[in-house]
C-alpha cells in the first residue's frame, strides 16, 4: 500500500498529528518552529506559535488544547488564549518530544537532550490540576506514546532501543513492568510516532525508513505503507470515520535535492478503523 501526498511542504519537523473531531480537522506540530498547525482537507488553514518548540497536543475536555512546550505545558481555552504552566525542568541542553493522553485524561509527554545523549531525557505525567510528576528516567529519545482503551497499559517508544514496548505502571505511577512487543530491524529505519486502531494494531511512523508499518499486538508485522518521503514521523486515523489514515514527514538536516515532498502530510485508506484520541481532563 502507498500513502498519497495531500499537502505541499508545510512544516520544516512535522510530528504529532491529531484528529480533531470538534472542528473535523487534523493538527500537527511543525515541532522546531514552535507551531501547532491546523490542516483543513489539503489546505493549512492556521498555525498557533508556543514559542521555540510545540511537541505534541491533545483536546482538552474543556475546550482548547495542552500542548508540550520546550519545558513544560502550555493551554488554550476554547478562543485560543494561552497560559503557560510552570517549566518542569531548567536544563537549556533538553526539550520534550512526544505525548500522549491516558483514558482517564492524564497527559504523558518525553523529553530528549538536543544533543540526543543517551539517557538525556525522562517522561512526565501532567495531571488534570496542573501537578507534574516524573515517572520514567534515563530515555534517550522519547517517542510514540499510545494508551488502550482500557487503560491497563501503554505502548512506548525510545527511539535509539529500535523497540516498541508495552508498559504497565507501578503502584508509584511510575513505569514498572515492560515488555518489548516489536524489535525494528535498523535497515527498515527507526520506531517514531504512533497510533492504535479499534483492532489492537499498531501503526508505527518508520523515521528513515519511508513507511508506516502495521504491527499486531503480538508483534506480527501485518501490513506495510510506503511513503514518498525519508523521515515519517507520525500517524493518526481521522476524517468523519476516522478511516483515513494521515502521516506527517520531516525535513530537518535534508535540502530540497534529497527529498523533495519531506514536510508534507501524506494520506491512505488502509481498511481499518480508529478512535478519537483520549483528551485531556484539566
Amino acid at each position: 500500500m502507498r500513502a498519497e501526498r495531500l499537502t505541499d511542504v508545510i512544516t520544516e519537523h512535522g510530528e504529532g498529528a491529531l484528529w480533531d473531531e470538534r472542528d473535523g480537522v487534523l493538527r500537527c506540530v511543525d515541532m522546531l518552529a514552535g507551531d501547532v498547525v491546523t490542516v483543513d482537507g489539503d489546505e493549512v488553514t492556521a498555525r498557533q506559535n508556543f514559542g521555540r518548540i510545540a511537541a505534541a497536543w491533545r483536546p482538552r475536555r474543556t475546550g482548547g488544547m495542552v500542548v508540550a512546550t520546550e519545558r513544560g505545558f502550555s493551554l488554550t481555552d476554547s478562543q485560543g488564549a494561552v497560559t503557560a504552566l510552570p517549566a518542569v525542568f531548567d536544563d537549556p541542553g533538553a526539550r520534550m518530544n512526544e505525548g500522549g493522553c491516558s483514558p482517564d485524561g492524564h497527559f504523558y509527554c518525553g523529553s530528549m537532550a538536543y544533543d540526543t545523549r543517551p539517557g538525556g531525557g525522562s517522561v512526565y505525567r501532567l495531571d488534570p490540576d496542573h501537578q507534574v510528576s516524573t515517572v520514567a528516567d534515563d530515555v534517550t529519545i522519547s517517542n510514540g506514546l499510545a494508551w488502550v482503551p482500557d487503560g491497563s497499559f501503554f505502548y512506548y517508544v525510545d527511539t535509539p532501543t529500535q523497540a516498541v514496548s508495552a508498559v504497565r505502571l507501578d503502584a508509584a505511577g511510575r513505569f514498572g513492568e515492560q515488555r518489548t512487543v516489536v524489535s525494528v530491524p535498523e535497515d527498515a529505519g527507526s520506531p517514531d510516532g504512533m497510533t492504535l486502531d479499534a483492532d489492537g494494531n499498531l501503526w508505527v511512523a518508520m523515521w528513515g525508513g519511508s513507511a508506516v508499518h502495521c504491527y499486531s499486538p503480538s508483534g506480527e508485522l501485518l501490513d506495510t505503507v510506503e511513503v514518498d518521503a525519508r523521515q515519517v514521523t507520525s500517524c493518526a486515523f481521522g476524517g468523519s470515520d476516522y478511516r483515513t489514515l494521515f502521516i506527517t514527514t520531516s525535513r530537518e538536516g535534508l535540502t530540497d535535492d534529497d527529498d523533495p515532498v519531506a514536510g508534507s502530510i501524506f494520506a491512505c485508506t488502509p481498511g481499518t478503523v480508529g478512535f478519537a484520541a483520549f483528551p485531556y481532563a484539566g
